[in-house]
């Protein structure tokens, strides 16, 4: 066994606080709750969705609400903590208002993202996994934000902020501490993480078209295709492209005749071995050879001459 062993930067994150049984869902969130598992066929389908909206009311996944979205959708509540401990999206302790994630991970951490996050935990006065005392604010170490290209990244709030750095970092928790509108770089203003598990629980905020969908960085490809002509491959094929396919006759397919079949290979010959020096002598050379019919041309491996036996050009006359 080394010295070095693993750090988990996750330590809670298998866990849910049982102790806590404190809970905001009524009656009009179980019926809300019942309308997202009716939009899929199967409603135990529904339960990603439905977590999200527990964690908008509660502010974490509570007791309360794997006990509900269990009954709601005939699974156990074992089933239910199974996700909600799987995916890291879901609290397993109460967020704040505003909940930063600052990603660690390959390039991030490569552009500066370690040295944000501390920034960050030292403006806040609390370590990633923590909240603030006075809620306002919950922290995480994100494991990649999947925007690469926009290096080192934030989120706030699921919000996109990118090309970020310690400065700009602490000027956006000062402006949302004083309550001044910040705008995502690449989304809506910001609300609340409250407002985010809504939308991802399928309630429309009105803000799904606000701000960019992709930066400079993003669509730097797409703008060098349209300055060479360059065209990618057809777009997705429609139902109407099906049914003509199906409906075009398919074109009859020949058959093979018997003398267009093609030859078979003949039986690789093994290369003759070359002669003793003896045998060479006794053997008289031939004046003329006569090449035989094959099936197919094969390359004639020469056989080995002794010097005694090769006879000048004088010496034949």
């Amino acid at each position: 066994m080394s010295d070095h062993e693993f750090e988990s930067f996750f330590p809670q994150s298998g866990s849910i606080d049982m102790q806590d049984q404190s809970s905001a869902i009524d009656q009009g969130v179980i019926d809300q709750l019942t309308a997202i598992a009716a939009r899929y066929p199967q409603k135990r389908s529904a339960l990603m969705p439905m977590l999200h909206l527990i964690q908008a009311v509660d502010g974490r996944v509570s007791p309360r609400g794997i006990a509900v979205c269990a009954d709601l959708l005939d699974i156990s509540e074992a089933q239910v903590s199974g996700v909600a401990t799987f995916y890291t999206m879901y609290r397993r302790r109460p967020a704040g208002k505003h909940h930063i994630g600052v990603c660690t991970t390959a390039l991030c951490a490569v552009m500066g993202g370690d040295a944000l996050l501390e920034r960050v935990e030292q403006k806040l006065g609390i370590s990633a996994e923590q909240t603030t005392a006075d809620g306002l604010f919950s922290l995480e170490r994100i494991e990649c934000n999947a925007a690469c290209d926009f290096a080192p990244i934030m989120m706030v709030n699921w919000e996109f902020m990118d090309n970020m750095t310690p400065a700009k970092a602490e000027q956006l928790i000062d402006d949302l501490t004083a309550g001044r509108p910040v705008a995502s770089t690449r989304g809506p203003q910001l609300t609340s993480w409250a407002d985010s598990e809504r939308v991802l629980a399928g309630f429309d905020d009105g803000q799904a078209n606000a701000g960019p969908s992709a930066g400079p960085a993003s669509l730097a490809g797409v703008q060098v295709a349209a300055q060479h002509g360059w065209t990618g491959v057809p777009g997705p094929i429609s139902p109407t492209d099906i049914e003509s396919a199906a409906a075009k006759p398919k074109a009859a397919t020949p058959k093979a005749q018997p003398d267009s079949a093609p030859p078979k290979a003949a039986a690789a010959k093994p290369a003759p071995q070359p002669a003793s020096v003896e045998a060479q002598q006794a053997t008289p050379e031939p004046k003329a050879e006569v090449a035989q019919p094959t099936p197919e041309p094969t390359t004639a491996v020469p056989k080995a001459r002794s010097a005694k036996s090769a006879k000048t050009p004088k010496e034949a006359k």
